[in-house]
């Protein structure tokens, strides 16, 4: 579990095919990596992964098939920036929102403007991730948590303060960049609570909130 906090930039140093998965090796920049170790999950543009090795300064993992296709990790190059946050641990601040690590799909920049002292960005996004992201929510952009302002259709906007512009890799995107997006969680689980399913039960409907009082 991450909370969309990003701790470094680093960037992609190696890159080997290994049977049509890849192994992928990261320098991590300011991220002090002393303290993991093998086995340990790191989300790299909001991608969870389990890394296999550490160097000095970077650490490798692998990335499969699976998640080269549903992911922006089958575009990276050598050089390219990536951000990093290792996982959360339970005395850690929630300082962004609940974040898996998994990817829900893959948008990509519209457009980019200066707004003030930020810069207000316009996503597009898959048709069927449009009914999870509402104005004012959360939504991870390359494992960064940010507040959306405003939906339309299948896009959506966000502003990004100086701040995240220049300690995470958002600032090198311009206007057709794809990128990773995660949906946030809770709105996943409430759909699933209201759908109801087979082995969820019948969900919730007007019978059951006049039942439980919450009906007038």
């Amino acid at each position: 579990m991450f909370t969309g906090i990003i701790l470094s930039v680093g960037s992609v140093q190696r890159l080997e095919d290994r049977g049509g998965d890849m192994r992928t090796t990261f320098a991590t920049g300011k991220l002090d990596i002393s303290e993991y170790q093998p086995g340990d999950s790191i989300a790299v543009n909001g991608v969870c992964l389990t890394a296999v090795e550490f160097g000095e300064a970077s650490f490798s993992a692998d990335v499969s098939k699976e998640t080269l296709s549903v992911t922006t990790f089958g575009d990276l190059q050598i050089g390219d920036p990536v951000n990093l946050e290792p996982a959360l641990r339970l005395q850690d601040r929630l300082g962004g929102h609940l974040v898996s690590g998994h990817v829900d799909g893959v948008g990509s920049v519209v457009s980019r403007k200066v707004a003030g002292r930020s810069e207000a960005f316009v996503f597009d996004m898959p048709d069927d991730l449009v009914r999870y992201v509402a104005d004012k929510g959360s939504i991870c952009i390359n494992g960064t948590s940010l507040t959306v302002n405003r939906t339309e259709g299948n896009r959506f906007s966000v502003n990004i303060v100086p701040h995240t512009l220049q300690e995470t890799m958002l600032g090198t995107l311009q206007s057709g960049h794809r990128v990773n997006l995660e949906v946030d969680l809770i709105a996943r689980y409430l759909e699933k609570l209201l759908r109801g399913d087979s082995s969820a039960g019948s969900g919730i409907d007007l019978e059951l909130l006049q039942r439980t009082g919450f009906g007038g």
